[in-house]
C-alpha cells in the first residue's frame, strides 16, 4: 500500500482506499477506483481529494498496488 497524500503516487483507474467526509471522525475507509482528481496540487497533508467510479467524493487514505499482491 501506498501514502495518499502524493498525487503521483496515483493515476485515474487506480484502486484506492478513501475516507469520506462523513467518516472523517470514525476513520472508516471506503474501497474504489478513481475516476477523477479533485485536488489540483501534487501533494497534500490530508490526503489527496478524488471522486471514485461510484460517484463517492473523500481524500485518499492508502493506495492499493496490485503489484504487492503478486
Amino acid at each position: 500500500m501506498t501514502d495518499g497524500t502524493l498525487r503521483a503516487n496515483m493515476q485515474v483507474g487506480s484502486e484506492v482506499n478513501i475516507v469520506l467526509k462523513k467518516d472523517q471522525r470514525s476513520g472508516l475507509l471506503t474501497h474504489g477506483f478513481i475516476k477523477d482528481f479533485l485536488t489540483k496540487v501534487p501533494k497534500h497533508h490530508r490526503g489527496i481529494k478524488v471522486r471514485l467510479q461510484d460517484g463517492q467524493i473523500g481524500r485518499v487514505h492508502e493506495v492499493l498496488d496490485a503489484d504487492e499482491e503478486a
